[in-house]
């Protein structure tokens, strides 16, 4: 979801600093970078490992969530091709939803401000799972919700973590630049596009046909 239906990164970032000037830390866009597609548990646990004590890490965990969807209210930076993506796939009877490590709040935002959002009838959030990416969990949830089996399904992902999530998944792999150079993502993706512009209904089936 974030990198792909919506323009997150800098939110994402600007919500991380927040929390870090709160709790003594001044997070970088390297440290950033580098957790990027992960829960927020996880990162919590991994940027302050040494003071953020398990019972904070849940208020943490909200706290930054909370900055970040208000940034996204104020501004809500939609993918350059996201709506029509989304609306041609619907067209083509492709099945649709969305895997996240964020909370189904943010989700939800995403869903509500979205063009075409209301096509995304299955989601699954972080507090669904019990591992974060590269796990492949949220994925498999994903497609058993869909109905779908792993292996006849795509994901669009912007980070390497979600891309061998994917991999793991037995699924389709589609990577989106932006978050990650295409180097780092063509490593584990099977398609590597700048732009949801580049995808159509038929490209994507037509690699998972490839795929299975």
């Amino acid at each position: 979801m974030d990198g792909v239906l919506v323009d997150s990164y800098r939110a994402h970032f600007e919500s991380w600093r927040r929390l870090g000037r709160l709790h003594g830390l001044d997070v970088t866009e390297r440290q950033f970078a580098e957790t990027f597609g992960q829960t927020s548990r996880d990162i919590i646990s991994h940027l302050w490992p040494d003071s953020a004590r398990q019972a904070d890490i849940p208020k943490w965990d909200r706290q930054k969530e909370q900055f970040y969807r208000e940034m996204l209210k104020v501004n809500f930076p939609e993918m350059d091709g996201a709506g029509r993506l989304l609306r041609a796939l619907d067209r083509a009877g492709v099945a649709m939803g969305v895997g996240s490590s964020g909370p189904p709040q943010n989700v939800q935002v995403v869903r509500d401000r979205l063009t075409a959002g209301e096509l995304l009838t299955v989601t699954v959030t972080g507090i669904e799972v019990a591992h974060g990416k590269p796990h492949p969990e949220v994925f498999l949830k994903a497609s058993g919700k869909l109905g779908v089996p792993p292996k006849r399904c795509a994901v669009v992902e912007d980070a390497p973590a979600g891309i061998e999530a994917a991999r793991r998944a037995g699924m389709a792999a589609i990577a989106i630049t932006g978050t990650a150079s295409r180097q780092q993502l063509a490593r584990r993706a099977h398609l590597v596009v700048d732009s949801l512009r580049e995808l159509t209904p038929r490209i994507i089936t037509d690699l998972i046909d490839t795929c299975a």
